[in-house]
């Protein structure tokens, strides 16, 4: 959380001040006052979705887009081996099936890649929007259309992103944010899903909260068409999330500017080169990604920046929670319980992948994280620190 201040203050005190925690109920206590509906709202107002809900984490904001969509046992779910690992453990906590597929220099899943991994069990395309900028959307919509499977859109990084003026999360049939502590805008703990359609909007509002239907006024007397969960968001989380939408526009502009510096003063390096943008205008501009000519020397540079003392630069490759050569957990199955998978079998060796392009793209990645509360001389000393390091690899 970079900027927080009397905006999120004066929204929680409104919630504890009149004691309503709960989203739902308690009017005559509340004053008026929904702070997780006009989260939505203002969410609907951002993005221009017809249908918003908000829900507990990112994590559980996929686990809803998922059920809504109809994804369950044993249907075939197309994932990136470069996500933060939530996307891959909803899946298979949805009793579906992970299918490992091929990223590109966009650091998204490629149509290509896709292509290549579906087959007559496939039920969707889970395309993770990873380092806040957009994937090939027109390619996975072409693919998707032709196999008649649907594109489900993680955007937990990518909040404020678009792909030629449409947010992401409204190109497929349902998308989902995260609002956790490090995303541009943040709850602490949040998400949200949004979606062009009426039944999967339903759909997520019933499983989001045990199947109540939120008609009338007597909460414990709704219908339930279906079973659910609970991955409600409270009230005081909602609260910040509202205060925090309101910002996002200039944290938007602050991190487009500071970024663009930061690559103007790269941009002369030789040996470098940049991630591929599909939408140069839709970049939340939360990460600079550049590779370097090969594995080696992005190893050797990731040295070299500990050396110098320069922090805010990952290496994903080696990062235990963004890219499969470390999911030991994920390749070996394990979870407390019996999962779908353990019965219905992997679609894929998941010891034994082999997935090339993602292996060479990765090892070259790096990544810096970018600050919409930097100061010109912060800008301009990290640059110089950073270029120091680069220039004594390359």
């Amino acid at each position: 959380m970079e900027v927080y201040g009397a905006e999120e203050r004066k929204e929680v005190m409104d919630v504890l001040e009149t004691g309503a925690l709960f989203r739902y109920g308690h009017e005559h206590i509340r004053k008026g006052m929904w702070k997780v509906a006009e989260f939505e709202a203002e969410v609907r107002k951002f993005t221009g979705a017809p249908y918003a809900h908000a829900v507990s984490s990112g994590s559980t904001a996929v686990s809803s887009i998922l059920a809504a969509a109809g994804i369950g046992h044993g249907d075939e779910v197309i994932v990136p081996p470069y996500t933060f690992v939530a996307p891959i453990e909803a899946v298979f906590l949805a009793g579906a099936l992970p299918v490992f597929a091929e990223i590109d220099e966009t650091l998204c899943l490629s149509a290509a890649g896709v292509e290549a991994a579906i087959t007559p069990k496939t039920k969707a395309v889970l395309v993770i929007h990873m380092c806040g900028a957009p994937a090939d959307i027109e390619g996975l919509l072409s693919v998707c259309k032709k196999h008649n499977i649907k594109l489900l859109e993680d955007c937990g990084q990518a909040m404020g992103a678009s792909f030629k003026g449409k947010s992401v999360g409204l190109h497929g049939a349902a998308g989902a944010f995260s609002f956790d502590y490090f995303k541009i805008a943040t709850c602490g703990e949040g998400g949200m899903t949004i979606t062009n359609s009426e039944e999967i909007y339903k759909n997520i509002d019933y499983v989001a909260d045990h199947g109540h239907t939120h008609i009338g006024s007597n909460r414990g007397m709704e219908e339930h068409h279906v079973m659910g969960s609970n991955f409600r968001l409270g009230e005081i989380n909602g609260a910040i999330g509202l205060a925090q939408m309101r910002k996002l526009p200039w944290m938007l502009e602050q991190n487009r500017k500071n970024k663009k510096y930061i690559k103007d003063r790269l941009k002369d390096l030789d040996g470098i080169t940049f991630r591929k943008m599909t939408d140069m205008s839709g970049d939340s501009a939360t990460f600079l990604n550049f590779f370097m000519p090969t594995k080696a020397q992005a190893s050797k540079l990731f040295a070299q920046l500990a050396e110098d003392g320069v922090g805010g630069v990952a290496n994903w490759y080696t990062n235990m929670y963004h890219f499969i050569n470390q999911w030991d957990h994920v390749k070996e199955m394990k979870f407390p319980a019996k999962l779908a998978i353990h019965d219905v079998g992997a679609p894929q060796d998941y010891k034994n992948l082999k997935l090339p392009k993602s292996e060479e793209v990765i090892s070259r990645l790096v990544s810096i994280g970018i600050q919409c509360t930097w100061k010109e001389e912060d800008l301009s000393s990290f640059a110089d620190k950073l270029i120091s390091s680069i220039k004594k690899v390359l």
